[in-house]
């Protein structure tokens, strides 16, 4: 058992955030699930030797999956990894009838555990998943691992612990039927990975203007932005400046924010340097989005520097048609080095195994 190559299927794979980072622990990837057309491009131009398969989960038949991929049940070797969309958990989300969805990926990705009853299964999520056990369908999939003989970890985990350059909560189940230990991503135990460590010239990241288009697949590309935004920016603290430097100016301040020194400061907010980065949203190319904006340049971040504040690799390929969908893809990706600490742990398991 323990000498032969885990091997995995990645539900809900979007672009390839933990496909990546499971490769990289040395998983081998073997096919790739999503509904959505936009992100096969990116995902087959970086996960080689995986299949992508374009399914709405809803429709997706285990015996398709089985002969598809010619997978075996209680296969020791088999991981399955569902990190379904998660809007309809996220308290970032407020409009839950656009994403009403997503509130049941989780139990039909249960139907392809059971079915195949894999010697190992991670789950990953916004940390709304756990307070909402019930409801998400959380609290009766961990039961009916235990029930059947998988040692379950599930708790929150920062993902700044692991590597990433950036802070960042994810709820994360990793399930063992393979020994008794109950597996848990492998931390650094070493100092945060920074801002500083990963973007500024220094680290290949040449000072371009707000509005840039890169065409290359470096993608250093940034959104444009208003004169009223430069204004603001350009009295912006460096490094951790936000909004309180044009507070009680009623030309720049936006009226829900004059004269208010309480308060949401994220939004036109500079990163620091010497932090992590905040959480890479969907939105992250947009100063009015959160604090978004480079620590020294009047711009937001560019989609390479999100990428690269994910934890993606420099060289990985984004595919997309507008700034919006690629910047989407990322932000909504696992951070591939906590997908690595996941995937360490599992193949530490695999090899203790007896």
């Amino acid at each position: 058992m323990s000498d032969k190559k885990i091997k995995a299927v990645d539900f809900f794979c979007s672009g390839g955030g933990m496909s990546c980072g499971m490769q990289q622990a040395g998983i081998e990837i073997i096919a790739g699930i999503d509904h959505d057309i936009s992100c096969k491009e990116t995902y087959e131009a970086n996960i080689k030797g995986a299949t992508f398969i374009h399914k709405d989960v809803f429709k997706l038949e285990e015996e398709y999956l089985e002969n598809t991929l010619k997978l075996n049940k209680n296969d020791d070797n088999l991981l399955l990894i569902g990190c379904s969309p998660c809007q309809f958990w996220s308290i970032i989300n407020t409009d839950k009838k656009k994403s009403k969805e997503s509130k049941d990926l989780l139990k039909e990705f249960r139907r392809f555990v059971e079915y195949f009853n894999p010697g190992y299964v991670v789950v990953e999520n916004v940390p709304g998943v756990l307070r909402k056990k019930r409801a998400s369908g959380l609290e009766s999939f961990i039961k009916w691992l235990k029930l059947n003989g998988y040692k379950v970890h599930f708790n929150v985990h920062e993902v700044s612990e692991y590597g990433v350059p950036q802070y960042r909560k994810r709820f994360t189940l990793i399930a063992n039927r393979i020994t008794e230990v109950e597996i848990v991503p492998i931390a650094l135990n070493s100092k945060k990975v920074t801002v500083r460590d990963v973007l500024g010239t220094h680290n290949g990241f040449p000072e371009v203007l707000h509005g840039n288009k890169d065409t290359s697949e470096f993608l250093h590309t940034v959104a444009r932005l208003e004169e009223i935004n430069l204004k603001r920016l350009a009295i912006t603290p460096k490094d951790g400046g936000d909004r309180l430097g044009y507070v009680f100016d009623k030309e720049l301040a936006p009226a829900c924010h004059y004269g208010k020194l309480d308060g949401f400061r994220d939004i036109y907010g500079r990163m620091w340097w010497d932090r992590p980065s905040p959480t890479i949203t969907t939105k992250f190319y947009s100063m009015s989005n959160g604090r978004f904006v480079h620590p020294e340049e009047d711009r937001a971040i560019s989609l390479r520097e999100g990428a690269v504040l994910q934890s993606f690799p420099k060289n990985y390929k984004f595919k997309g048609t507008s700034v919006a969908g690629i910047a989407r893809m990322i932000g909504n990706a696992v951070p591939p080095k906590y997908a690595s600490a996941i995937g360490h742990a599992i193949i530490q398991n695999h090899k203790n195994a007896v």
